[in-house]
């Protein structure tokens, strides 16, 4: 058996990263026009989609079910991004510093 790519590598045409997260290809366009999703693409640019690009899909479904627009979704993704950096900030730190 295969070892699976990072989950980070783009690997789905937009096709099949549309079937996996149940979201039309239009819809995929439209949120990397807006922003919300930035896909890989290969020399002849042609998008291709990770695992964490197929997530962050569904986590914009979720948001937009729960009833917020586009420009919700892209401030709750912003803000949900920066709280995961700043967490690799303080757990970074937390390695560095001596035990108490």
């Amino acid at each position: 058996m295969g070892t699976r790519p990072p989950p980070d590598r783009g690997v789905y045409g937009i096709s099949v990263a549309a079937d996996l997260s149940g979201v039309g290809e239009q819809s995929l366009r439209a949120y990397e026009r807006e922003g919300l999703v930035s896909p890989a693409r290969t020399k002849g640019g042609t998008r291709r989609y990770s695992e964490d690009d197929i997530d962050r899909v569904a986590r914009i479904t979720d948001l937009l079910a729960a009833g917020l627009n586009l420009a919700g979704v892209s401030l709750v993704l912003d803000l949900e991004d920066e709280n995961t950096r700043l967490r690799g900030q303080i757990d970074g730190r937390r390695g560095t510093m001596p035990a108490p």
